[in-house]
C-alpha cells in the first residue's frame, strides 16, 4: 500500500513515470521525413515506446526491483502474455505490439531493449569494451534493426547497421559521462581502460577531464571510429531509397559527433551536434537518395 492506504499495483507501481523528453533530445531523426509516409507511424511508436522504457530505467525515485517489474509488464505486453492498464506508458507496449504484428517485425526488437535497461537497473559499471558492446548489443542495435527489417531490407545490411547504432551509443554514453554518474551512479566508461590510465571514474564530476580521463575517452573515440568506418558501407547495401538517404545522414552524424568530442571535453559541458552538423549529414544523405 501506499502512504494514503492504497494498493499499489506490484507491476505497473502507483503512476506513470514518463518524462517529456522527444525527438529533439536524440541525435538522430526519430520520425524522419526521409522514412516513407506509410512507415512513419510504426517508426513512432517504436520511438514512444523505447522511450517509456528508458524513461522507467533512469528513474531515480524507483527502486531496482519496481523498474524491473515494470520493464517486465512491458515486455509481456509487446509478447501478448499480459493485459495493459489504460495508462500512457504501459499502452505504448501495446501500440507497438500492434504495429509489430501489421507489420511482421521480430518482436526481439523491442524485447531485446528490455534486456539492456534491466541490466541497466542493477548494473552501474563495465569492466572491458567488450563488456560494453555485450551492452549495445541489446541497448542500441535493436533500433537498427527494427528500422531495416521494417523496410525490407537484408540481413546482410544487419552487421553494419550494428557497428553505426554501437557507435551511437557509445558517443551517447560519453556525452551523458557526467550526468549518468551524478544523478543514477552510472558509468559506461570500461574499468580495464580508467586503471590503464591510472583514471577514476569520480574525475568525471571535476569541472574539466583530467589527462587520464582524456586519455580514455579518446580511446573509446578510437573504437567508435573503427565502428563507423564499417557503418560507412551500410548506405550502399540499403536498397530502399528513402531508408538509405537516412542511413547516410546517421553515419554522418555520427561522425561528426565523434570528431566534435575528439575537440570538446564532455566534462565540462554536454557535446552536442550543431546546425552545421546537421546540413552536412542531410547533403550526404541527399547525395544517397539520388545514388
Amino acid at each position: 500500500m501506499n502512504a494514503i492506504g492504497k494498493t499499489v499495483d506490484p507491476v505497473w507501481g502507483a503512476s506513470d513515470v514518463t518524462s517529456r523528453k522527444g525527438a529533439d533530445d536524440e541525435n538522430f531523426p526519430v520520425g524522419s521525413f526521409l522514412f516513407a509516409k506509410e512507415n512513419r507511424a510504426h517508426v513512432i511508436a517504436y520511438y514512444n515506446f523505447a522511450r517509456v522504457i528508458d524513461d522507467m530505467v533512469d528513474n531515480a525515485t524507483l527502486s531496482s526491483e519496481a523498474k524491473i517489474a515494470r520493464l517486465r509488464g512491458m515486455e509481456e505486453v509487446v509478447r501478448g502474455e499480459r493485459e495493459a492498464p489504460q495508462r500512457a506508458d504501459a499502452q505504448s507496449a501495446v501500440i507497438l505490439r500492434r504495429h509489430l504484428l501489421q507489420t511482421g517485425v521480430p518482436v526481439e526488437t523491442a524485447t531485446d531493449l528490455i534486456t539492456a535497461f534491466c541490466q541497466d537497473a542493477v548494473k552501474t559499471r563495465y569492466d572491458s569494451w567488450d563488456e560494453l558492446l555485450g551492452y549495445c548489443r541489446f541497448s542500441a542495435n535493436p533500433v537498427g534493426r527494427f528500422l531495416l527489417l521494417l523496410h525490407g531490407e537484408k540481413a546482410e545490411t544487419l552487421p553494419l547497421s550494428d557497428a553505426l547504432c554501437s557507435a551511437l551509443q557509445v558517443l551517447n554514453h560519453l556525452q551523458d559521462v557526467t550526468s549518468d554518474l551524478r544523478v543514477l551512479n552510472r558509468s559506461y566508461l570500461p574499468q580495464e581502460m580508467l586503471k590503464a590510465e591510472g583514471a577514476k571514474v569520480e574525475e568525471v564530476l571535476l569541472a574539466r577531464s583530467k589527462p587520464g580521463l582524456r586519455r580514455v575517452f579518446d580511446h573509446l573515440l578510437d573504437e567508435v571510429d573503427y565502428l563507423n568506418r564499417q557503418a560507412s558501407g551500410l548506405p550502399g547495401l540499403v536498397r530502399d531509397r528513402r531508408m538509405r538517404a537516412y542511413c547516410a545522414v546517421v553515419v554522418a552524424l555520427s561522425q561528426r559527433l565523434a570528431a566534435r568530442l575528439r575537440r570538446e571535453d564532455p566534462v565540462a559541458g554536454r557535446v552536442k551536434l550543431g546546425r552545421r552538423d546537421g546540413i552536412v549529414a542531410l547533403v550526404k544523405g541527399a547525395r544517397a537518395l539520388i545514388a
